[in-house]
């Protein structure tokens, strides 16, 4: 399937949120540039190849689940992001747009597929999180269908992930109250999926009915899952004194990331990507970092 978006759109920088990190055995750029990725539609697994070609966009896709993948495609690759309405209003948003204009929104569409990493995320660094997504797929996950350039995995489904036995998941270094949130949340897998149609404040909701979901964890998913152009992560251990120092040289509260924010309402999380996408600095490290926390110990 081939289409001309109806905005520039820049496919590894629009996917890379849906990437979690090198290695992730779910997403990757091929040596041409083309995003690989995989899925589980209702329909079942599949692989997507997306490829840019002057002005087109190409999806090839395999597996049961390629056709219901190809249509979903469009919106994947930031289609129905509409960013007609967004003013950047400052010169260092505005320059950060001239920048990257084919950066999009991505929206696949699947609730609990951006639910899981998201819950992995909570309260541990970035690198722990990562190295459980990919334990947790390679022990649990299907080989992906296709001739992917290596190899790579589907998520499990939620009822896969609901009988992952409690000692797996201290193996992968997930300590129960992440476990369980995930747990509790394939329970209800149905119901969270039916949020992708939802409006945005319903939808943010649903999501926040699930004990363990709160505001920044719904925020992650709603990036992702609805492509939410306004989804902040409020809560998150740098997010605010990164947009505080990009943006004004000094460390800022959630509250007053909100508050400078505000004027871009509807688009804050544009903004954000924005500004990550051009390189903008943000607080200058001198701590030493976050320490990784090894639960399998406990």
């Amino acid at each position: 399937m081939s289409w001309i978006p109806r905005h520039p759109t820049d496919v590894v920088a629009t996917l890379s949120p849906l990437r979690r990190r090198p290695g992730d055995p779910t997403q990757l750029v091929d040596d041409a540039g083309a995003v690989w990725r995989t899925t589980l539609m209702s329909d079942g697994a599949a692989t997507l190849r997306v490829t840019r070609r002057g002005d087109a966009l190409r999806c090839d896709a395999w597996g049961p689940g390629a056709r219901e993948a190809v249509a979903s495609a469009p919106d994947l690759a930031g289609g129905a992001d509409d960013p007609t309405g967004f003013d950047p209003i400052t010169p260092l948003v505005t320059e950060a747009h001239r920048r990257n204009p084919g950066l999009r929104m991505p929206r696949t569409g699947r609730v609990f597929e951006a639910l899981v990493p998201a819950v992995l995320e909570q309260r541990v660094i970035s690198a722990q999180a990562h190295a459980s997504w990919r334990h947790l797929l390679r022990r649990f996950g299907a080989v992906a269908p296709g001739p992917t350039p290596r190899r790579m995995r589907v998520v499990p489904s939620p009822e896969q992930w609901a009988r992952i036995p409690s000692w797996e998941w201290h193996r992968a270094g997930v300590d129960p109250a992440r476990s369980r949130t995930i747990v509790v949340a394939a329970r209800y897998a149905d119901r969270l999926e039916e949020a992708a149609a939802m409006a945005p404040d319903d939808a943010l909701a649903r999501l926040r009915h699930v004990p363990g979901i709160g505001e920044w964890t719904a925020a992650e998913i709603a990036q992702r899952a609805f492509g939410d152009p306004d989804a902040l992560s409020v809560g998150d251990y740098h997010l605010s004194n990164y947009v505080g120092h990009a943006m004004f040289g000094r460390d800022m509260t959630d509250d007053e990331m909100l508050e400078a924010l505000e004027p871009w309402r509807g688009h804050r999380q544009r903004v954000v990507r924005l500004l990550g996408a051009a390189g903008v600095p943000g607080k200058p490290r001198r701590a030493p970092r976050a320490a990784f926390v090894d639960h399998r110990s406990r």
